[in-house]
């Protein structure tokens, strides 16, 4: 359904909310675009037409993208709204079409990861994202992540501007209600399209704007900026334990994925589970639940030489090996008989992943074609100044961990072991990256 907001005047409202673009568009790098998420609500139409006079007069290229989600019957609606507002406005608008995986995921969430893929897709690193996304918004996400338990960073709730995947999102109405903008729009005359699902209480969120938002402001008239004011000082909370965390970290030797034992056992509980949570978001890896990360304190403490308890959840994993926690994604199976022929140039493409290393024959065997394959036990080569030496033993002495040593390509001419990709040649064999 069509919207058109009636006449208002408040030249006050006007210059608050180009002040705030104005100045997210000061902070722009030469060279970039800025792409307005265009969903055809009020929100990012009113962004969009508040936007482009301001970009055109600072000579920044501005752009707009409406991401199609098929869900519903008004989805045609809101793309063709969006195609007619970009067209009177002379804005280039990219429009994707996406499909909603659930994934036992709820639907909002699925229609999230969605649309941010489409993002990823169609904008380049260094990129402006601006989302439309306004006080309330954030005074919903706050609540939301209260209900759910979550901790500083989920009752955080979204940034005015974030990094991710080089794309520099903002959102430069994060401060203003959603009572301002539609006065807004009225004033502006601005047509936008009415989702009908907004009024579906089954999501979460509509039932927190429909029915708690208004008893809420009916008896606390700022309900809406004080909540939104209390994410601002948990994200600056946020920030600071991040900087902890940092701090930790490069105390045990800056590498996320392998963190000595007495390190973390030297810090509190809090600052212990602070420092894990940063080094998994260092490797792009999702934290564990609650059960887990307890589970996974109560192996930090009983760990011994001897053993090798691994903590698993959706995502990532833990294990436990020579005094150190090991933090890495979940390792695929491997089929054990797996085998490539390889001509030794680089990079070699294994089922799990591609070695980008390059493999130099002595002169003798310099036709060479080359087999790879795994490990299956009692392998030996022949090191210069070194004779033979076992496999296995090499493997510990490097310190391999036992969960990759399978994993790892073995190289044969012939029925001779001649190396071991990414660690070790035999004797003439020379390998490079």
């Amino acid at each position: 359904m069509l919207s058109k907001g009636r006449a208002f005047r408040s030249p006050a409202l006007q210059h608050s909310l180009e002040d705030l673009v104005d100045n997210a568009l000061a902070r722009h790098v030469s060279g970039r675009v800025v792409l307005v998420a265009l969903s055809g609500g009020l929100d990012s139409c009113l962004l969009l037409n508040v936007t482009v006079p301001l970009a055109r007069r600072r000579g920044i290229e501005l752009r707009a993208i409406h991401v199609n989600h098929g869900l519903q019957a008004a989805a045609r609606d809101f793309e063709s709204h969006c195609r007619e507002l970009c067209n009177a406005l002379a804005v280039s608008l990219t429009v994707a079409q996406v499909q909603v995986e659930l994934q036992g995921q709820g639907l909002e969430a699925a229609a999230r990861d969605a649309r941010y893929r489409a993002f990823a897709e169609h904008l380049s690193a260094g990129d402006h994202l601006w989302l439309a996304q306004h006080a309330d918004d954030q005074a919903e996400t706050f609540l939301l992540a209260a209900l759910r338990g979550s901790g500083v960073r989920g009752l955080a709730g979204m940034p005015s501007r974030r990094e991710w995947r080089g794309i520099q999102i903002e959102r430069p109405w994060l401060i203003i209600s959603r009572s301002t903008l539609t006065q807004e729009a009225a004033r502006r005359g601005v047509t936008w399209c009415e989702d009908p699902t907004n009024e579906d209480l089954v999501f979460d969120r509509n039932y927190l704007r429909h029915r708690l938002m208004p008893p809420l402001r009916d008896r606390w008239s700022t309900a809406v900026e004080s909540l939104a004011r209390s994410a601002v000082w948990l994200q600056e909370s946020d920030g600071l334990m991040t900087e902890l965390a940092a701090i930790d970290l490069a105390a045990a030797g800056g590498d996320p994925g392998r963190l000595p034992l007495s390190t973390l056992m030297a810090l509190s509980g809090p600052r212990r589970r602070l420092l894990i949570r940063h080094a998994l978001e260092r490797l792009g890896l999702p934290s564990p639940p609650a059960a887990r990360l307890i589970e996974l304190e109560r192996q930090l403490a009983e760990a011994g030489a001897d053993r090798l308890p691994a903590i698993l959840w959706p995502g990532a994993e833990a294990r436990i090996w020579r005094d150190h926690l090991h933090l890495l994604a979940p390792l695929s199976a491997v089929d054990p008989a797996w085998q490539t022929i390889w001509e030794g140039h680089a990079p070699l493409a294994t089922p799990w992943g591609v070695y980008p290393f390059e493999l130099r024959p002595p002169p003798e065997a310099a036709t060479a074609r080359l087999r790879v394959g795994l490990r299956r036990g009692g392998e030996s080569l022949r090191l210069a100044g070194r004779g033979r030496r076992d496999l296995k033993r090499l493997l510990q002495e490097a310190g391999v961990p036992p969960w990759q040593r399978d994993r790892l390509p073995l190289v044969w001419f012939g029925e001779e072991l001649v190396a071991v990709i990414g660690l070790v040649s035999a004797e003439g064999w020379c390998q490079t990256r």
